[in-house]
């Protein structure tokens, strides 16, 4: 067990959490699919496992208010939050990435935007094709306000189409997440560190995967790691699952008193995850 707290140990340092972008993991991973709103004392606590400490947890919580991105209630002498309705679509796009099966692209969008700052192209996972042309693979996705889009069936070029991202600073993140988590045994941990190392495990994935244009697999370059990455993800998860909902049961309080161990979304956001594709 000694082992086992030092890796989770190892993997928190290595991770740097930001207090404010895991708190929004937690309401993601937890929280959402049970009703939405955690009790800020079960907030605490579950950064406190990752060494964020009280006063981190509550600037955090009032910088994400300003932000709007969480809400709060008062119930009696108790503090509760919820995300914001914003947040909150935000997140379930997110975890339709995270959980769901990976949606082949329907060809492309090529877009036409003066106005696109290239971060913010690279955020939306934009290839940056020069000047104010973009281009990504078209999953459905809202189009930028104002853009001249094109879409694409094929996409021909005698460069590598995949130039156009920076694939190796993704590559690097992949392999990263696998050194971190390769090694962790589910089986070895208690319940709370099962709920600890899963958030770790989301976290972690979350950061390199919605960085990730998921360009169809023949623009990838040789050696990929982006599968390997997703089947450690998919099978910890499920492993540290179990684990983990016991100790929401036990421990996570909502508005309401404990929350449920399980609900039917997060039955089948953990059907979906382990579907095989």
């Amino acid at each position: 067990m000694h082992k086992t707290a030092d890796m989770i140990r190892t993997i928190t340092q290595e991770l740097r959490l930001n207090a404010a972008a895991f708190i929004v993991t937690i309401y993601g991973d937890v929280v959402v699919p049970r009703g939405g709103v955690l009790w800020t004392g079960t907030l605490i606590d579950l950064c406190a496992g990752v060494g964020i400490s009280e006063s981190l947890v509550r600037t955090a919580v009032s910088r994400l208010v300003a932000a709007a991105q969480l809400t709060g209630e008062r119930i009696g002498r108790r503090s509760f939050y919820r995300l914001e309705t914003g947040a909150v679509a935000t997140f379930m796009e997110a975890a339709d990435l995270l959980y769901g099966p990976d949606r082949p692209s329907k060809g492309w969008q090529i877009i036409h935007d003066p106005d696109l700052r290239i971060e913010d192209a690279r955020r939306l996972r934009m290839g940056h094709m020069g000047g104010p042309v973009f281009i990504r693979p078209d999953r459905g996705q809202p189009l930028p306000p104002g853009a001249l889009v094109f879409h694409a069936e094929t996409v021909t070029t005698a460069a590598p189409l995949a130039g156009f991202w920076d694939l190796s600073a993704l590559r690097d993140g992949y392999d990263r997440f696998m050194a971190l988590f390769d090694t962790l045994q589910p089986a070895r941990l208690s319940d709370h560190q099962a709920l600890v190392a899963r958030l770790l495990l989301v976290h972690a994935y979350r950061m390199v995967l919605l960085r990730d244009p998921r360009l169809p697999a023949e623009h990838l370059p040789a050696g990929w790691n982006g599968a390997e990455a997703r089947a450690l993800f998919r099978k910890l998860y499920g492993g540290l699952t179990p684990g983990a909902h016991r100790h929401i049961a036990l421990c996570c309080e909502g508005a309401d008193g404990l929350l449920p161990a399980e609900t039917e979304a997060t039955a089948r956001r953990l059907a979906r995850l382990l579907t095989p594709v």
